[in-house]
């Protein structure tokens, strides 16, 4: 019996460490928490997945529909940096707006801005279509959550504001113009695309 207990205590003395280092290996690793649900009497892990979006690039079986898709495309594709660019050129405004101490220095910056975005983009604008400074107006709208003729009230007065929306009215166009692709065809085409590009796949 003495023989047996000592086996016994040998034999766990020598799987304790072993056990030790079983411990270890599961402290390094990861643990998940994951919600149980019970289905047919077996608890099984519960998981939420994320909505997965697949877009394709659209075809048209007419030709006159399938040019007009391609040309928002390119369009898009020209005018969606432009919009980043010009989301990018407010908020830097915005903040460095607030660092200021009084009004007279804010309007003199806000001028310096203007011109300097005059002098950038107007020769880039210049080459653009009508039907391109259309998108890239709701391009801003959708960047910024505002429509281009609120920001420029906001930053610059109401008087520019009208000044810069009867120059494009002259044009056809509206700084006033809103993008909602959950009402509007072309705008939930565009947001496929910007989609894709953001995706590489465009």
């Amino acid at each position: 019996m003495k023989k047996i207990i000592l086996i016994l205590l040998l034999g766990i003395g020598s799987f304790l460490p072993c056990m030790s280092q079983y411990a270890d290996s599961i402290k390094q690793q990861n643990v998940f928490v994951a919600l149980a649900t019970v289905y047919k009497g077996d608890t099984i892990p519960s998981y939420e997945l994320y909505e997965v979006t697949i877009y394709g690039r659209r075809t048209f079986s007419a030709a006159r529909k399938q040019r007009r898709y391609d040309k928002l495309t390119n369009n898009v594709i020209k005018m969606y940096p432009l919009a980043l660019e010009v989301k990018a050129i407010l908020v830097e405004t915005y903040l460095y707006l607030q660092s200021l101490p009084d009004d007279k220095s804010k309007q003199e910056h806000i001028s310096a801005v203007e011109k300097g975005v005059w002098d950038q983009y107007l020769p880039v604008m210049k080459k653009c279509t009508l039907s391109q400074g259309k998108l890239l107006i709701k391009l801003i709208d959708r960047e910024c959550n505002q429509t281009s003729y609120e920001l420029i009230n906001a930053f610059a007065g109401s008087f520019k504001a009208r000044f810069y929306q009867t120059f494009a009215a002259l044009f056809g166009a509206t700084l006033k113009k809103e993008y909602d692709p959950q009402n509007n065809d072309e705008d939930a085409m565009i947001e496929e695309i910007i989609w894709m590009i953001d995706n590489d796949m465009l």
